[in-house]
């Protein structure tokens, strides 16, 4: 049976993709789920779409050094969801039934603190994760608090919208805090990969010179595609600083933006840079895996910065989304059905994915 609410019939039960034997050798299956009901202060979202993030493999991996699902009582990873509200919690004023909306990686903060006040809300100490301590995005029907939901504009589908909400703001918010300006060199490790390949068009969106550095045809394809004014493959160069700081003028990158998230990329990228440059930390490698450094001396001889910069804050994901809406950010996917979840997700495991992955939950 199905409950009527406004003109949605709404299931008991959804579909979810829900982790079996959480750790090294997780796996994903596809089951049917209890929707839940929201609490006064919530909307409860029909996604259409989820993107497919690597975040989502390390939740099921616990190869960072954080609580497991399992812990918050959590089976369904996914942080990057589209779609339409379809019931409103008793409190909630500022949402109505049918609003296009959207959830990324913070699932809430205080928003009565310093941080939350200055714009970094995902740093304050309550600021809680969908995917990890509440369900996420791999599941069809998901709370969200009222107050924390991001409206999805105009002319940005949700297959658009969804990997916005984590890959895309992410990666605005680490362009923005870099200070890079018109002109400068960006260089992004991991080019190819779903947070890089919107690194690089918003930096040409935002003026920048943008080098992409990636892996095999396929990624140097799309880089090249998407704006990139050069491409250093590591397969094929073998002193990958050289080869960037060669293209950049001689003197190397302003900026460069590891998303990749091997211990190699963070290794290589401050000898990428030019003097006062920065390396601005995104990619998040298995614990123990890779060290964001150099020895001393080249940070004293460099004025090398090197800068660690989080999810995307209510207002960058607005403004990504905004990007999209004027045609400047178009996330490049490959949409999987909702049964075939689980091969979206080992593929993104295996590391061969250009662009993005997204879950269509009506297919």
């Amino acid at each position: 049976m199905a409950e009527s609410y406004g003109s949605f019939d709404i299931p008991k039960t959804c579909k979810a993709g829900v982790v079996v034997n959480e750790g090294p050798d997780f796996k994903l299956v596809v089951e049917d789920v209890p929707v839940p009901e929201p609490g006064p202060n919530d909307v409860l979202i029909k996604l259409n779409a989820t993107g497919v993030c690597y975040s989502d493999i390390h939740y099921m991996l616990n190869d960072l050094p954080i609580p497991k699902m399992s812990a918050f009582g959590v089976r369904s990873p996914g942080h990057e969801g589209a779609g339409i509200i379809v019931k409103l919690g008793s409190n909630v004023t500022n949402w109505k039934v049918g609003d296009r909306a959207g959830i990324k990686p913070a699932y809430d903060a205080c928003l009565n603190c310093e941080l939350c006040w200055s714009m970094k809300e995902t740093y304050c100490d309550q600021s809680t994760q969908i995917g990890l301590q509440f369900p996420g995005s791999y599941q069809q029907y998901v709370l969200s608090p009222a107050r924390y939901t991001s409206r999805i504009p105009d002319g940005v589908d949700d297959f658009t919208a969804g990997p916005i909400m984590c890959s895309g703001s992410t990666i605005y918010c680490s362009l923005k805090e870099s200070g890079l300006r018109p002109g400068d060199w960006a260089v992004f490790p991991g080019a190819g990969g779903g947070v890089g390949h919107m690194g690089v068009q918003l930096a040409k969106a935002m003026g920048m010179k943008v080098v992409g550095v990636d892996g095999g045809d396929e990624k140097k394809d799309l880089c090249m595609k998407l704006g990139c004014d050069a491409f250093v493959d590591f397969t094929k160069v073998k002193d990958v600083p050289t080869e960037v700081v060669k293209i950049c003028d001689g003197k190397g990158a302003h900026g460069v933006f590891v998303t990749a998230t091997n211990g190699s990329a963070y290794a290589t990228a401050p000898m990428m840079t030019r003097i006062s440059g920065k390396v601005m930390c995104i990619g998040l490698p298995p614990t123990g895996t890779a060290i964001a450094g150099a020895d001393p001396l080249l940070f004293v001889g460099k004025n090398l910065h090197i800068i660690g910069t989080k999810v995307g804050s209510l207002l960058d994901t607005q403004r990504a989304l905004e990007f999209a809406a004027r045609g400047l950010l178009k996330p490049i996917y490959e949409v999987f059905p909702l049964a075939k979840m689980p091969d979206a997700v080992e593929k993104l495991r295996g590391g061969n994915v250009a662009g993005r992955l997204v879950v269509d939950f009506n297919s």
